[in-house]
């Protein structure tokens, strides 16, 4: 939905400003979104349509007034129009503010696209950017008040979002733009067992053929028998001694 807003003040009191655009007859005069107003002696305000149409259009296409503040604000919203590329309906706000010379009003225009009108929304948005500070000094002219200032060019403009914003896409930099992959520090594996301090660590082949060696050699470790004690003479047979 195209949004375009644009501030302009005017050397006249709010009173007769507001006075000016409540009456929706008075915006073919001024107003390039309003090609003419059917006459109706109903007055503004809430709810009130006029019969109008839109520029470049045949038909004819209700102009409701859907807002209403005295003296601060004001909305006008135009039927929805069909054609083979889908709908549009225009929206036009006004909101006054008094100042001590004047009065600034800012005038916002927004267009609810649908179907394949979508795809024009820049278009739309070219064209209202176009004509709105146009727009603005004819208002002046017509309040009597030529030599009006714009303040800011309509330059806030609201696309959908859906419709204009491309998918996300993972941007690639180029290699010789890419800062530089800082080098993995490469951990040492350290030893399972520390060796201690003057001994040389063998292989473990070696050492199992060793042990295997001095088991053949040497006999199974067992309890050292001590010297064998000297024989013992045998023991005198005893004579028996004759009787006295």
């Amino acid at each position: 939905m195209p949004e375009i807003s644009v501030d302009v003040h005017i050397n006249r009191s709010v009173t007769e400003v507001y006075d000016f655009l409540s009456d929706a007859r008075n915006l073919e005069l001024w107003f390039s979104g309003v090609h003419s107003v059917a006459e109706s002696a109903e007055p503004a305000g809430p709810g009130v349509a006029h019969v109008y149409r839109f520029p470049g259009r045949h038909r004819d296409q209700l102009l409701q007034c859907v807002a209403y503040v005295p003296g601060e604000h004001l909305v006008f919203r135009g039927d929805r129009m069909w054609n083979l590329l889908g709908a549009q309906t225009p929206m036009y706000s006004f909101t006054l503010s008094p100042r001590p010379r004047g009065t600034l009003l800012r005038l916002t225009v927004q267009s609810r696209l649908a179907g394949a009108l979508t795809l024009l929304a820049p278009v739309v948005a070219m064209a209202w950017r176009r004509d709105l500070p146009r727009d603005v000094r004819r208002l002046g002219e017509r309040l009597g008040a030529p030599h009006c200032h714009v303040i800011s060019a309509p330059r806030r403009v609201r696309l959908p979002i859906s419709a204009f914003t491309p998918a996300a896409t993972p941007t690639t930099v180029p290699p010789a733009l890419a800062p530089p992959t800082p080098p993995r520090p490469q951990l040492r594996p350290e030893p399972r067992s520390e060796a201690r301090p003057g001994l040389r660590p063998e292989p473990r082949s070696e050492l199992r053929s060793e042990l295997r060696s001095e088991a053949h050699l040497e006999p199974h470790p067992g309890p050292h028998p001590g010297p064998r004690p000297a024989s013992v003479p045998a023991a005198k047979e005893r004579t028996p001694r004759p009787a006295a």
